[in-house]
């Protein structure tokens, strides 16, 4: 295990070396998880890509901080990480909060970023109302007492139904992060608003969601994708809000197709 002390907390996060001149790939966490919901993409990318992946703080073996958080917390933590890694021109994956994250990293620090795969996440996700109910409830009863709705959201029909282990292991993943870990990132999310920054966007960009998605639907993301100057847009079939783990195999097809297109390549 590898850990980092970025901004006054310790991060946990995963450095996978490629060969010189291969682009670095950074995956960034949705709420209530962390870096392993990557695994079956990351396993089928290994010596493509320099792969950095980690827990945004609160989620995972990263330290909780000071919550409530803003959207800047965890902005701030992704670059103090590559700053410390020494990538820059990155190819940055980011889903759900973690593709806020990444639109927020351009806007604070566009040098790193070469490129963004924004997954099922939107330039602003839900209402203060909404954020509020779901924080009020962690704080009131924990994340168990809501999980089985953002199950949900997360997983398809089919994914509950032929799926019952991996289901029980990621319900395990969501219950056991620190309630108030998740609920400072609700309060991130609650605030967070890229309507406008999405728009100054000037490097290639992807909008993924899952065809199923009950958390960003794809109505949401493609707005996403239409503020974004030239953004590619692509829905993942028979996947809900977490495609790298019930479609990981469609997903890498889109991220090594959006790559090849652009030829993106290693500067890092």
């Amino acid at each position: 295990m590898q850990f980092a002390h970025i901004n006054g907390v310790t991060l946990h996060y995963q450095l996978i070396s490629a060969p010189a001149g291969k682009p670095v790939l950074v995956f960034a966490n949705s709420l209530g998880t962390d870096f392993r919901i990557w695994r079956d993409v990351i396993v089928r990318l290994v010596g493509e890509f320099a792969i950095v992946t980690y827990d945004m703080r609160g989620h995972g073996l990263s330290d909780l901080g000071a919550p409530p958080y803003t959207i800047d917390d965890h902005v701030d933590d992704l670059a103090g990480l590559l700053d410390y890694l020494s990538v820059k021109d990155a190819i940055i994956c980011g889903l759900s909060v973690g593709g806020l994250a990444a639109q927020g990293l351009y806007a604070k620090r566009p040098e790193l970023v070469q490129a963004l795969i924004l997954c099922d996440t939107a330039h602003k996700i839900g209402t203060a109302e909404f954020w509020n109910a779901r924080i009020d409830a962690v704080n009131q009863n924990g994340i168990a007492s809501i999980a089985d709705g953002i199950l949900q959201r997360w997983f398809t029909p089919a994914f509950h139904q032929e799926r019952a282990n991996d289901l029980t292991g990621y319900r395990n993943m969501l219950i056991r992060q620190s309630g108030d870990g998740y609920s400072g990132t609700c309060a991130a999310l609650r605030d967070a608003d890229f309507t406008e920054a999405a728009k100054s966007i000037a490097v290639p960009a992807i909008c993924i969601v899952g065809d199923q998605d009950g958390s960003t639907s794809p109505d949401l993301v493609l707005e996403l994708a239409k503020l974004i100057p030239r953004a590619r847009y692509e829905v993942i079939k028979d996947a809900g809000h977490i495609p790298c783990v019930e479609q990981p195999e469609m997903l890498v097809e889109v991220i090594r197709a959006f790559v090849d297109e652009f030829k993106l390549g290693g500067k890092s």
